[in-house]
């Protein structure tokens, strides 16, 4: 007769007392067992031929990060209906975000929902209920926001757990389709076992079950008992327990490699602070002062202190006079009078090339060679793609032989240290460099060419002011798209969020 360890043997006999296929779970819940236990024992059974392994696909589902907003199901495009209803079926835009208590913001992204389902129409910035909207309220809630509802009380789901309850597992999910952040799907795997012929046949011709041990002790040895047993094996193939372990922020870590790969190519890390005087933001870089990008829209300015102290008076006078008529350059300027009182004016600063002409006016001499890594404020809108406080690395390059070339050289040597191996440069302008490029990076998921930042020679007329008579070579990068493009994110905003899922998930080393 044929002798199996305990565990195997458990598990083989409720595999051939039934003709159907049994998931992990189930055989560990009927034989009062831990998965880590079946799971090898059936692994090592089929093996023999005895027993067949079976992997399904599902789907799970949880609420994602728009989800959460509204747990008890009740989206935003319901409660703009009711609010409608309750203003006597028409209301103005502005006067629903109070009404509602929604944000003006999440009003107007309600308005594609709304339209979609017919519940709602908009004419100039009146917004009118629909039959169909009156209808949904009568109704109650449609599949899309029962099936938050559940996921609101509990998570995660499966298909078979909503088709279980006699829902329409189909028509919720189709609802939710194509509505971004409201689910998020993992893709997993349900492994089941079931006795294949040759295993029933070992079966009935019988087989016991043999004591397992997980060690030889004393005992054993003294009486010879150890002939008895079976030594429990152990499975170095099986997964183990994944403990949660404290990480670097995914994108803490690019901004790490981006000060380390400077570093290694000879460059010296500089800093400047947030808040910053338009003189070093716009005027040192030969931005003129009525430039599009000093605007208030445009550029965050700083009530309290409202006003900046400028450097010395020498050098205020060379950069003004090469705004208003070119200076010692041999420019002629932007021709504008230049205001000592715009110069004053408080900023968030908007690039970090204001730490890096910091650096520049301290001190020109060549070589010299220095970085800077920091945040930037701009009044950007904020969407998949744009955040209005984001990262740039800025450089510079003071050298008597400097080039066009050698800063392409430059750049290329960076983007390669951080795993790019296609790029290419495109010609672009700037007030204050002169020739100019634009750095494009070839993102192979969206098989496009996506820019990251602008480079190129400073101008005479930023250089000469502060001293300096021999080229610079200049860029400013972001990172947060670098980081998109390491781990894959379809949203800019996941750079700076802290979820804890995609933070567990993300690899150390990547």
């Amino acid at each position: 007769m044929r002798q199996l360890p305990q565990v195997p043997h458990q598990v083989f006999q409720a595999l051939c007392s039934t003709e159907e296929a049994l998931s992990i779970p189930d055989l560990a819940r009927r034989l009062g067992l831990d998965q880590a236990q079946v799971d090898p024992a059936v692994r090592w059974l089929a093996e023999q031929g005895w027993v067949e392994m079976i992997e399904e696909n599902y789907e799970e589902y949880r609420l994602g990060k728009e989800g959460r907003l509204y747990p008890d199901g009740r989206l935003p495009e319901r409660i703009v209906i009711e609010g409608l209803a309750k203003a006597g079926g028409s209301a103005e835009l502005p006067e629903l975000a109070d009404a509602t208590g929604l944000e003006k913001k999440t009003v107007g992204q309600s308005l594609k929902w709304l339209a979609k389902k017919g519940w709602a129409e908009k004419s100039g910035k009146t917004l009118q209920i629909t039959e169909q909207g009156r209808k949904a309220l009568e109704d109650g809630p449609g599949l899309d926001e029962q099936l938050v509802a559940l996921l609101g009380a509990k998570e995660p789901l499966t298909r078979k757990d909503l088709e279980d309850r006699g829902l329409d597992a189909e028509g919720m999910i189709r609802a939710v389709a194509g509505r971004s952040g409201l689910l998020k799907v993992k893709e997993r795997v349900l492994r089941k076992a079931r006795a294949t012929q040759a295993g029933r046949s070992v079966w009935s011709e019988g087989v016991e079950a043999r004591v397992e041990v997980n060690e030889l002790t004393p005992e054993l040895l003294k009486d010879g008992a150890w002939r008895k047993v079976s030594f429990r094996p152990y499975d170095l193939r099986l997964e183990s327990y994944r403990p949660p372990v404290g990480k670097t922020h995914p994108f803490g870590r690019v901004l790490a490699q981006t000060r380390r790969v400077f570093l290694e190519m000879g460059f010296s890390e500089v800093t400047s602070p947030s808040v910053e005087s338009a003189f070093w933001d716009f005027d040192a870089l030969f931005q003129p002062q009525d430039h599009p990008a000093r605007e208030m829209q445009d550029t965050f300015y700083v009530a309290r202190p409202g006003k900046a102290a400028l450097p010395d008076a020498d050098l205020v006078a060379r950069v003004k006079a090469t705004h208003e008529h070119g200076g010692q350059t041999g420019s002629v300027g932007w021709r504008t009078p230049w205001e000592e009182e715009r110069a004053s004016q408080v900023v968030l600063r908007t690039h970090t090339t204001a730490a890096t002409v910091r650096a520049l006016a301290k001190d020109p001499r060549p070589p010299r060679k220095v970085f800077c890594v920091g945040r930037v404020f701009r009044r950007e809108t904020i969407d998949y793609k744009h955040l209005p406080v984001f990262h740039q690395v800025d450089g510079i390059i003071i050298d008597e032989q400097g080039s066009f070339a050698a800063l392409l050289g430059t750049l290329e040597a960076f983007y390669r240290k951080m795993g790019f191996a296609r790029f290419e440069f495109r010609p672009a302008f700037f007030p204050y460099t002169e020739p100019s490029v634009e750095v494009f990076v070839w993102h192979e998921g969206r098989k496009d060419w996506v820019e990251m930042g602008g480079a190129g020679l400073f101008r005479p007329e930023v250089t000469e002011p502060l001293g300096c008579k021999v080229p610079v070579m200049a860029w400013g990068l972001g990172l947060e798209r670098l980081a998109m493009f390491r781990y894959d994110l379809s949203d800019i905003r996941q750079t700076c969020l802290s979820d804890i899922e995609w933070l567990k998930e993300t690899p150390l080393c990547r």
